[in-house]
């Protein structure tokens, strides 16, 4: 049967039940597209060279991601060829992934982390002044404390330092004065001279402040410094929680998750300035302490909670010069 409807009235029947169609459809584009415009193009991106332990690696990632929230990506370095991607800077684990980075001669800003002093002071120049740290060893005023509310008594540190750096530990004596202590570098000639020397410091010092200097401290020397020091009825504080467990008394250190967060809040601050910080110490720190080298040298320790407590108590003493 034919339609009862002529062609002109089916047309507009038909462009009658389309328009509310088609009405429908425009608004939902039109909503697509606010919603799209109301969220961010891409994520901030950082980029991440890591060391040469993976697992660390993993762990160091995932607290930082953490702590940027989830408009932050954090992709690997290693991954991009070219390094051509999205603008961010680069942060790195380690010495070898600061080289690696260096050598492909980016222009971006650089992140260098669990690097030494010394090596941030050669890399920047050849960075340009676009690399910043949060510094990983602790600093020695603080180190020097520790051993100073250990052995309330003490008045006199000693220090071992190679020829060359015997300038590098001024401020920390000047600094030190402010405290009641006394410091004096023994300067280590070579590797002979170690242990004699060694031994004129123990009679000077009333304990032993270890440096993080890998050539003086290392894991062919430190059994034979321990050895000397406690034969002295001397302790060590320092250079790093790692060498607690191999005898050292005390050291502060920075646990990883408050790194994490300090590495967050460098590239916050170049979210917001496109800058990063300049390099500092992180604020927070713990103290990892040898219960049973204590108690090889009888000496009473007050609860690790104590001892930074009171710490920080004397790096922010009212004359406001010492920081942490």
């Amino acid at each position: 049967m034919g339609s009862c409807f002529s062609p002109k009235a089916r047309m507009n029947i038909t462009n009658h039940v389309r328009a509310p169609r088609l009405r429908l459809l425009a608004s939902l584009v039109i909503l697509v597209a606010m919603a799209a415009l109301a969220q961010p193009l891409s994520a901030d991106v950082v980029y991440l060279q890591g060391s040469a332990n993976p697992t660390f690696n993993l762990r160091f990632t995932e607290l930082l991601e953490a702590e940027l929230g989830p408009d932050t990506e954090v992709r690997a370095f290693a991954s991009l060829r070219t390094f051509d991607g999205p603008a961010g800077p680069v942060i790195t684990l380690g010495q070898e992934a600061l080289a690696r980075v260096l050598e492909t001669g980016t222009q971006r800003q650089i992140l260098a982390l669990l690097v030494s002093p010394e090596t941030i002071a050669g890399a920047a120049e050849n960075a340009g002044g676009r690399m910043s740290t949060v510094y990983y060893d602790p600093p020695l005023l603080r180190q020097a404390l520790i051993g100073r509310v250990i052995l309330p008594q003490a008045s006199r540190m000693a220090l071992l330092a190679r020829p060359e750096q015997i300038g590098d530990y001024e401020s920390l004596t000047e600094e030190l004065a402010d405290y009641g202590i006394e410091a004096r570098v023994f300067v280590v000639t070579g590797d002979e001279a170690l242990i004699p020397t060694l031994s004129r410091a123990l009679s000077y010092g009333d304990f032993l402040l270890a440096t993080p200097d890998n050539v003086i401290y290392n894991p062919r020397t430190i059994k034979h410094i321990l050895l000397t020091t406690y034969r002295r009825n001397r302790l060590v504080i320092g250079p790093s929680h790692a060498f607690v467990k191999a005898g050292v008394l005390a050291s502060s250190y920075v646990p990883l998750p408050d790194y994490a967060a300090e590495a967050a809040r460098f590239i916050r601050e170049w979210q917001r300035t496109g800058v990063l910080p300049e390099p500092t110490y992180p604020e927070t720190f713990s103290i990892e302490i040898n219960h049973q080298v204590a108690r090889s040298l009888n000496l009473p320790l007050p609860d690790r909670d104590e001892i930074r407590a009171e710490v920080r108590r004397l790096l922010h003493q009212s004359d406001g010069e010492a920081t942490p």
